[in-house]
């Protein structure tokens, strides 16, 4: 009996999980200081992959996943919405 309802537990809390559209991995919210931006311009070779931060955060900010690492950056900046430009391109070479 005790074994039913503890997985009766356990598949409830999944379905809730999975209903909400959350898993355990991303519930935590990441914002970014502003002390903690990189003021500079990150090599697209050294870019993992990036993910904005959540709008409930005070400054608005992008997370870049670096090969060691990660950073966070002003989503204005000029080099990064030429990076994101360049992300939308639809790749040329296989044509």
């Amino acid at each position: 009996m005790k074994i039913s309802v503890a997985l009766l537990v356990l598949l409830l809390a999944a379905a809730w999980v999975g209903s909400h559209g959350l898993s355990f991995h991303s519930s935590k919210v990441t914002c970014c200081a502003k002390k903690r931006f990189f003021r500079g311009r990150i090599p697209e070779s050294k870019i993992q992959g990036y993910q904005d931060t959540s709008p409930t955060c005070t400054n608005k900010a992008v997370l870049v996943t670096l090969q060691r690492g990660s950073a966070c950056v002003d989503p204005e900046q000029r080099w990064f919405q030429e990076y994101l430009r360049k992300q939308k391109k639809p790749n040329s070479t296989s044509q």
